[in-house]
């Protein structure tokens, strides 16, 4: 009779193994170091840098349909909207020709008094002009992708302006497209000056829409309701001069210590698709040196450091900026 064979059993300790517990504690474990090792010597940088190249065409394809979208709805625009918004520019292009001339007589004088002071000067930082591709996919977070990278020399710590104002800062570069962080994130602050005085503060992003915050300033503090903030420049980072908020609330409570001043933004991510990255402020000095300011951009806690007094150090009171050029 023909023998039959029967079946070799695997050992049991190949059946058994880890059990599934150990097998989540081990894996949970090793994910967590992984984070944590990322987190602090960003080895993984040039890989996911890599891995956002690959996936560039598949992000294309993505977005072809919104982008398709958007091209016919301006396309079907209508010849009456056209008309109307051409009569408001040209009322608006009557209005500011009066303001304008004002300006340039101003910038005269401005760069009279520099030349008489020895002053440095400010050159002109050139732009690109960009388009927002998506919102951040983090709901407690603030940021935007837009199509320009490290291909047309975008760096991290650039400027992201629109026609109202100040949007953000560029604070990671991919070889096709930016990351940018909105003033509104938790985790960018902006030194700001005050318009209508001079007074010059830092304000911190709530991580909320349409809420920026001025901390540590005194509760007799000179601002008023629909007090415009600008940018001062002292960080090197933002050009001097640009719109970034207006302020909408302030709570004087004499039990406290500061006052709780909230402002809105005045630029609109929501609104507009198109932006433009400033580059890094260059500035000229007396002597003719020419001296890059080095954006503080590329450090990864995106605090930007100030000549103004950290909060961790014992407040002290803003004041108006006396030598402030007309």
């Amino acid at each position: 009779m023909p023998r039959v064979l029967e079946p070799q059993q695997t050992p049991s300790f190949f059946i058994r193994g880890p059990s599934p517990l150990t097998r989540l504690v081990l894996f949970s474990a090793l994910s967590i170091a992984l984070i944590a090792t990322d987190a602090r010597l960003h080895y993984l940088d040039e890989v996911r840098q890599g891995f956002v190249a690959l996936t560039h065409p598949l992000q294309t394809i993505a977005n072809a349909p919104s982008d398709l979208f958007h091209s016919s709805a301006d396309y079907i625009t209508t010849h009456t909207s056209l008309v109307s918004k051409n009569r408001q520019l040209e009322q608006k292009t009557l209005e500011q020709g009066s303001k304008l001339q004002k300006l340039q007589l101003l910038e005269t004088e401005n760069e009279h008094l520099r030349n008489l002071l020895g002053a440095s000067q400010t050159i002109s930082e050139p732009a690109r002009l960009g388009e927002i591709l998506h919102m951040g996919r983090d709901p407690f977070s603030h940021k935007v992708m837009v199509n320009l990278g490290a291909r047309q020399n975008i760096s991290p710590g650039q400027a992201v302006v629109d026609g109202n104002g100040v949007i953000g800062q560029v604070t990671r570069v991919y070889p096709f497209s930016s990351e940018v962080t909105l003033i509104t994130d938790k985790e960018l602050s902006i030194p700001i000056q005050i318009e209508r005085n001079g007074l010059r503060a830092i304000a911190f992003g709530l991580g909320m829409d349409n809420v920026i915050d001025l901390p540590y300033l005194p509760v007799n503090v000179d601002i008023q309701k629909g007090d415009r903030l600008i940018t001062s420049g002292i960080d090197g980072v933002y050009p001097a001069g640009l719109a970034v908020a207006e302020v909408v609330d302030i709570d004087r409570n004499p039990d406290l210590s500061f006052a709780q001043i909230r402002s809105r933004p005045l630029a609109g991510v929501k609104n507009h698709r198109q932006v433009l990255l400033i580059d890094i402020p260059v500035t000229e000095s007396a002597a003719g040196t020419i001296v890059n300011k080095t954006a503080r951009g590329a450090d990864r806690t995106l605090k930007l450091q100030s000549a103004l007094p950290q909060p961790s150090a014992q407040p002290v009171m803003a004041t108006p900026d006396a030598n402030r050029q007309p």
